[in-house]
């Protein structure tokens, strides 16, 4: 089913973003427009589309709080035992999918403890994927990813988030003498952006890989089934009006009318 189809008339923050303007395409329009979620990462910069342009305010700043890790949930860290680490994260995610009139954003839906808990399992180590060297360590730019021999990196996810979030507040503290999670939004975004384009060196990875990882967890983390660690209380599929793990559609497939469903996860049939 479709998501809600809002149109994003907001004036850009800056005459920098007028030009991105033209393209008329919010946040969660982007979402349900590309093939992000359904076919992979599209060619092209994403972040740009994924960040609704809203009004200048003067409270504009994103403050991460002990609260809004906290908020509905008593989750505990599992990956991360470094408390700033986890902060970057949420801050980061948050930028990539922030809350609005829509409906909330990263942090709220749980995302930062779903990478956290995927990060602590197998998918952390790359435990399905075959790891022995050698490794390629020069690519051409159009053969990243070097075939069909895959990824082509020594460190596995839990490695590369690590070294991209230090580097992500190193850049933060080196540009702007803050840390990346006490910087202005507008600061936040440009950091996110130039490691989305490769614009920022990391040691032994392109700053892309990062971006792109970190991208695609933080919407897997919205949109996944709860009893991964995210989507909290289903709200991400209540955005996108998705009806979930529904068991069956017989009832409803003779309907002439629109059935909009209450969205089942996998553990409402568990009874708990």
């Amino acid at each position: 089913m479709e998501g809600l189809n809002v149109e994003d008339n907001r004036p850009p923050r800056t005459a920098k973003d007028a030009a991105q303007q033209q393209q008329d395409m919010s946040r969660r329009k982007f979402l349900k427009t590309s093939g992000v979620l359904a076919g992979g990462l599209v060619g092209g910069s994403l972040f740009g589309g994924l960040i609704t342009n809203r009004l200048d305010k003067k409270d504009d700043k994103k403050v991460v709080t002990k609260e809004d890790h906290e908020t509905m949930s008593m989750e505990a860290r599992q990956f991360f035992t470094r408390a700033h680490d986890f902060n970057v994260l949420s801050a980061a995610t948050e930028q990539i999918l922030p809350e609005d009139e829509l409906g909330p954003g990263a942090i709220k839906l749980g995302v930062p403890y779903y990478i956290d808990k995927q990060l602590a399992g197998r998918w952390g180590i790359n435990g399905r994927d075959y790891r022995q060297s050698p490794y390629a360590v020069k690519l051409e730019d159009n053969d990243k990813s070097a075939g069909s021999a895959g990824e082509q990196s020594i460190l596995d996810r839990g490695d590369l988030f690590l070294l991209g979030l230090r580097s992500l507040d190193d850049e933060s503290q080196k540009r702007f003498k803050l840390a990346f999670d006490e910087a202005q939004e507008d600061q936040q975004i440009e950091l996110l952006t130039d490691f989305e384009n490769d614009k920022v060196a990391m040691r032994g990875v392109q700053a892309s890989e990062f971006f792109n990882l970190l991208l695609q967890s933080t919407l897997e983390g919205a949109y996944a089934d709860p009893q991964y660690g995210g989507n909290r209380n289903m709200e991400g599929w209540k955005m996108k009006e998705f009806p979930g793990a529904q068991a069956s559609y017989a009832g409803y497939m003779e309907q002439e009318e629109f059935q909009k469903l209450e969205p089942v996860s996998l553990r409402d049939y568990q009874g708990h």
